[in-house]
Formats: structure tokens, sequence, C-alpha cells
């Protein structure tokens, strides 16, 4: 972990190298292009030829989709708190994802001419829950629920399973839940690869969802075009501005929290109160302890950093250079900063509101952007799973008022055949 001082020699250096852009790791993406090569020319043979590879189960093709059977005894022995949490936390993310729905209209332009869009669901979706040391059953509530609630018709998703073949039953129940209609226990690039190229078991889809590690962020880059992609989110981040009022316990209890994720993840503090830095640096080594995953923490304190900054002023545009996934901002009027984050992926208001109530519960979907990504992107919301299609309609008044100005652009543009084409229409 990096304390920064303005005294520091290398302060402003430092600094900048928090402005970044993700990304790929040369030997990552090499190892990707590979994976995705030979699941779309052999399929599911290559698929699970990789899956054994990198750690996963020895699996035969009747394996690979998790059967009806499995997924209701899952539903069925869900424990009533992990029920009713599930509950809870989906019934928040459908209310506000339906809020957020984009919807059809139509106008007339002024030369009378009916114009428009229409916004249809996907009709096939593929969604990435990542597996590995935790059961993500919030990814699955904050991606399948927007689905869902679009109006998707065949939501496939894709989970890596444990060493015995299992998917975490929470898990299961949770996708089930929220809407998947499909669901094959095999993760990583490869999994990527076959939503994307189709395998004799996996139907492509149209467009990939979904956080992952490095290698599954590569596997979407690499695919797109192919279909589409929602964004490409990396390893957990947080960076907290904080002020004097803060409570420094509360700060690294968050600082923690996102620490979790492991290997990648990235944690940050501002703040302009060399007590608020030594307070939250001390409480960091005291709650490390209370901890059940301290190698994960470890990993991902590497990437830490603790800022003394000289204002509030440079905590803005740090925070703006950075451009975290989540930021809290635990100053007396946080008001005023939020409006000042222009590429934060999601924004929590006041010391009280807890990043971990985002990524649970809230509402808003916790899949946001990461790796400098908020520059250009946007979290995860339910309009990303409707299609846009424009809509013209003329008739004969509103053509024949169009037509000069048609008869003019074909003629700047040297394609008389556009113009003939609207003209013939108003021929005796």
């Amino acid at each position: 972990m990096k304390i920064l001082r303005p005294s520091d020699r290398d302060y402003d250096k430092a600094l900048a190298s928090l402005d970044r852009r993700a990304a790929p790791d040369p030997k990552v993406r090499t190892l990707v292009t590979k994976i995705l090569t030979a699941v779309e020319k052999k399929g599911d043979a290559a698929l699970l030829r990789y899956t054994k590879k990198f750690g996963g189960p020895s699996l035969a093709v009747s394996q690979i989709p998790v059967a009806p059977a499995e997924t209701a005894r899952a539903i069925a022995e869900l424990p009533p708190d992990t029920r009713r949490a599930i509950s809870a936390a989906r019934a928040n993310v459908r209310n506000f994802a339906r809020r957020s729905l984009r919807k059809s209209w139509f106008m007339k332009n002024r030369q009378g001419a009916v114009v428009g869009e229409r916004f249809d669901p996907f009709q096939r979706v593929g969604i990435y829950i990542p597996g590995g040391n935790a059961p993500l059953v919030s990814s699955a509530i904050m991606t399948c629920t927007l689905a869902a609630a679009a109006g998707v018709r065949e939501i496939v998703t894709v989970t890596p399973s444990g060493k015995d073949g299992q998917v975490h039953p929470a898990l299961l129940a949770a996708l089930a839940e929220c809407g998947a209609t499909e669901i094959y226990r095999v993760g990583g690039a490869q999994a990527v690869a076959a939503l994307a190229y189709g395998t004799k078991t996996i139907r492509p889809v149209q467009k990939i969802f979904g956080p992952g590690n490095a290698w599954v962020v590569e596997a979407k880059r690499q695919v797109f075009g192919r279909v589409a992609v929602d964004l490409l989110p990396g390893p957990s981040e947080i960076l907290v501005i904080a002020d004097k009022t803060a409570n420094p316990a509360w700060i690294a209890a968050d600082l923690l929290a996102q620490s979790e994720h492991g290997h990648g993840s990235a944690a940050i503090l501002l703040t302009d109160s060399p007590k608020i830095l030594s307070g939250v640096e001390k409480l960091l080594s005291k709650q490390i302890k209370l901890s059940k995953r301290p190698k994960e923490l470890s990993a991902a304190l590497k990437n830490a950093a603790l800022v003394l900054v000289r204002d509030m002023d440079s905590a803005i545009r740090i925070a703006n250079d950075y451009a975290a996934e989540h930021v809290s901002i635990a100053t007396s009027r946080p008001g005023e900063i939020a409006l000042q984050l222009v590429t934060t992926g999601g924004i929590f208001l006041g010391g009280i509101s807890p990043v971990a109530g985002g990524d649970f519960l809230a509402g808003p979907s916790h899949e946001l952007p990461t790796g400098g990504a908020g520059k250009s992107f946007a979290g995860l919301t339910v309009d990303q799973f409707q299609r846009r299609t424009s809509v013209v309609m003329f008739d004969e008044p509103s053509l024949r008022a169009s037509l000069p100005y048609l008869k003019t652009f074909s003629e700047i543009e040297s394609l008389d055949a556009h113009g003939r084409s609207a003209r013939i229409r108003l021929e005796k």
C-alpha cells in the first residue's frame, strides 16, 4: 500500500500515474485469441479442453448444461434468509430497471413525414457470471433481472463450476429466479467464445453481458463486432474522497470491502486531512485481522494508495483522472462534489452510504466500468438490453414537400438514383 503526501519528492508524478486507461496484457491477448479460435473451430471439444486445462472439472458434453432438475432442487433447498435477500435485491433492481426502460415514440417532421424510434428487447443474450472462489449471487441479480425487465426471451448464462462440477446452489437459484432460461457450467474466455460463435451445445447470442477477470474481459473485447458487448468491466475499484468530518473506520471498511475481490482490485483514499489519512492507515491494519479472505486482501492492497491532497479541488481533479468504478464521498457537503465528478461508474453520497449497499441491494446494477473506462463507458443499464430501430413513414404531401431537398442532396452527392427514387413516386 502506498502513502502519498504533497511533501514527497515524486508526489505529482505518482498522482499522474493514476490517470490511466486499461490496456490488455500482450500475453493475455495472445492466449485469448488462441482460445477463441479453437472454440470457433472445434466447438464443445475445445470448450471442455480449456475448462479442464485452467483448473475446472473434467466434463462430458452432456454435463455442460445445468439440468432443470438441478436448478429446481437448488430453489427448493434455498435457506429462507437467502431467499429473502435474493427477493429483496431482485425487487429493487427490477423496479429501478423498469423506470429506465426506453419507450418507442413518433412525431412528424417539418415536411409532415412520420419519424420515430422503436425499442425492442434483444431476442437472445449471453450473461457471464464469475465463479471461482466466491459464488457471485449478486452479479446474477444485477444482470439477469435487467434482461428479464427488458423482455429478453432467451437469457443464456455461463458460470464456472467448482472442481466437483457443481454450481453453487444459491447462485443456481438466483439465476433461475431472476430470469435465466439456460444455464451452462463453463467459464473463462472459452465460455465467452461459445456465446459468441456457438457450439453444438450452446447456440450463439446477439450480445454478451457481465463482469469477469482479465481473460474474460479480453475475450469480450475480441469478439466485439461478431456480437455486441455491454462494457469491459474488470477487477473491482473504489476511490474515497474524505474531509475531516469523515469516519476513518467506515472508510477503512469500504476500502477493504472492495479489496476482497483480490488480485487487480484497487482502493484509493483522497483526503485533505492528515488525521483522517493516519486514522485510516491504522484501522486498515486492525480490520484486516478480522477478514476471512486475507490472501485476497493482501494481493489487492498492493494496488492501494492513501493520498493526502492539497485541497478538495485537487481531489476532484484526481478522481476524474482516475475514473473509478465506485466513488464514495465522505464529506460535509457530498452533493457539491458529486456534481463535479464526470467519469465515475457509481457515486455513493455521504459516509453513511456503504458501497456494498450498491453491490448487493440498492437498485442500480453493480456492473460498472473499471480500469479508466469510465471516461468512455457508463455502467450496465436496462436499455442496453434493448435494440433501437428508426422508423420513417412518408405520405404523398410530405414526400412532395421533401422532394426539393432530396433533389438538392442527390445532386450534391452525385447520387442521381437517390433523387429519382423519390421523384418517381410523385410522377403521374
